[in-house]
């Protein structure tokens, strides 16, 4: 790595680069512990509280997404206003009450209201994290930070599933919750000794209505923020329709049982390994050559896919859906992390706003499309492919418009 984060001692005080890169990434990672660490106990957990429709208990992560994009459109206005330090502790603090609190739940309905409090918890590491990042880094080096951010981000994937697993060999799936809001404590007090305010005085604006709203219309009103946005909508919605489905296609399927975990990190280490390439040459190539490449790759794949999936045999052997599967998120490793850089860079001096717009935008669009590709579940792998390539065809459209039809062309140098 290059001297690119040379501004990092004195923004960040004593923490250093790799403490600051870690952090980050521990606190956006509570969002994907939130999801996939109870991944393994769905079915127990439907049967525990009366679900009789298995496709009833993907709503145990559509509640907490939910929740996880609705509070995004206000911790961006509010950490532009108050800094990033103490909304983010604010929200740390729900994430944990509400994950004590599923202890204690009586019926489905109740976990499914305390899952949508704990993803309103969760929206601040997301948004504040994005702000904290985009306060500090621009550009190319925004890009590469946050590649390696995603790259410590995607171990959770992989260990979350079988952690949940362990846990419930000990326990029953309430632990599961306990585990998740112990992580977030020791996270939120590495954060509150360790980071201090990210956010320049002079970045500061007024809570009111008029200047929140004028943040969401620069926001909304800048071409290549709002088409990278959509587009990776999309994308992520692919993403959200197989973790809402993970199980039912891992275990109903082909039969992991309690390898599942296992399948489900070989992909998510594919997955860390994107990340860490393409913060490895996005110094060299820039964004738009890689994420455009990866994008075309990732319809290429998916149309191959969908191909077999329909004339080969039912169901595809393990060993093929695998390959193709990991192929396919090796593609998505390149575009989350610098679709997320393209839309942020206009928008450095309303960081705050502009992801909380962006994360709102990404996140229920992003889980009502993957929600409707998990419900479309028929006991094949079909629909998931299906949905896997028509995403990948309307970011493609998005990004053509963002771009004016150009591909892979730099707009600024380096910074």
């Amino acid at each position: 790595m290059s001297d690119s984060l040379q501004a990092t001692p004195k923004t960040l005080g004593a923490m250093g680069r790799a403490e600051f890169i870690a952090l980050m990434a521990f606190l956006m990672a509570l969002n994907a512990l939130a999801i996939d660490i109870m991944l393994p106990g769905l079915q127990e957990i439907g049967a525990a509280l009366n679900v009789e429709n298995e496709n009833h208990r993907q709503y145990v992560v559509s509640a907490y997404l939910i929740g996880f994009g609705i509070a995004q459109l206000f911790y961006g206005p509010i950490a532009d206003r108050f800094g990033r330090r103490l909304p983010m502790i604010f929200g740390l603090a729900i994430y944990v009450v509400s994950s004590l609190a599923v202890v204690f739940v009586p019926s489905f309905e109740s976990l499914l209201l305390l899952r949508f409090i704990q993803g309103i918890g969760s929206a601040a590491t997301r948004v504040i994290t994005v702000s904290i990042v985009r306060d500090v880094f621009g550009g190319r080096q925004m890009a590469e930070v946050m590649s390696l951010i995603m790259m410590v981000f995607m171990v959770i994937p992989v260990v979350a599933p079988g952690t949940g697993q362990v846990i419930m060999l000990f326990g029953d799936w309430h632990w599961i919750f306990v585990f998740m809001a112990v992580i977030a404590m020791i996270v939120g007090v590495w954060m509150y000794i360790r980071l201090p305010e990210t956010l320049a005085r002079e970045d500061v604006r007024p809570f009111t209505i008029k200047v929140i709203f004028d943040g969401f219309r620069i926001v909304l009103t800048d071409r290549v923020a709002l088409c990278y946005t959509i587009a990776s909508t999309f994308i992520f919605g692919a993403l959200f329709g197989f973790i809402n489905s993970a199980q039912q296609v891992y275990v109903g399927i082909y039969g992991l049982g309690v390898w599942f975990p296992v399948a489900f990190a070989g992909v998510a280490l594919f997955m860390a390994l994107s990340s860490f390439v393409n913060a490895k040459l996005v110094g060299r190539f820039g964004m738009r050559k890689l994420s455009h490449g990866s994008l075309l790759g990732f319809i290429a794949i998916n149309f191959i896919w969908l191909i077999v999936q329909v004339v080969g045999p039912q169901p595809m052997p393990f060993f093929l859906f695998i390959g193709f599967f990991a192929l396919a998120m090796f593609q998505f490793g390149w575009i989350g992390s610098n679709f997320n850089s393209l839309a942020m860079e206009p928008l450095g001096h309303v960081a705050g706003t502009a992801s909380s717009v962006l994360g709102f935008m990404g996140t229920i669009g992003g889980s009502i499309i993957g929600a409707a590709i998990g419900q479309a579940f028929n006991g094949t792998a079909l629909p998931m492919v299906a949905g896997f390539f028509v995403v990948g065809i309307i970011g493609l459209v998005f990004v053509l418009i963002g771009e004016k039809g150009r591909l892979f062309q730099a707009h600024n140098k380096p910074v």
